[in-house]
């Protein structure tokens, strides 16, 4: 069974840096590309950045550009997304998904969330 457990939100003052964390299971993680997803109250479901774990390409929105930072340890079965100059539109829940070899629009794999909350 495929566990994806995110850690690492919070509430940060506008301009400071949170690090989340994906810790992946049940899978073969060098075949799984893994990113990460958020949703604010009312709007929809954005994607903001992945990373393919076989050759570490990598994707980020436009609205993430220069500001966030994806990585994998494929030792630890771990992404992470360092999130810098947070904004307060950055506040959403954040939520990690997986699929094998390239992560689609709606991922088969979901981790339960993690809130971040950006004050201004």
């Amino acid at each position: 069974e495929v566990q994806l457990v995110e850690s690492g939100g919070g509430l940060v003052q506008a301009g400071g840096s949170l690090r989340l964390s994906c810790a992946a299971s049940g899978l073969i993680f060098a075949d799984y590309a893994i990113g990460w997803f958020r949703q604010a109250p009312g709007k929809e479901r954005e994607g903001v950045s992945c990373i393919s774990s076989s050759d570490g390409s990598t994707y980020y929105a436009d609205s993430v550009k220069g500001r966030f930072t994806i990585s994998s340890d494929n030792a630890k079965n771990t992404v992470y997304l360092q999130m810098n100059s947070l904004k307060p539109e950055d506040t959403a829940v954040y939520y990690c998904a997986a699929d094998l070899y390239r992560l689609t629009r709606i991922p088969n794999y979901w981790g339960q969330g993690t809130q971040v909350t950006v004050s201004s």
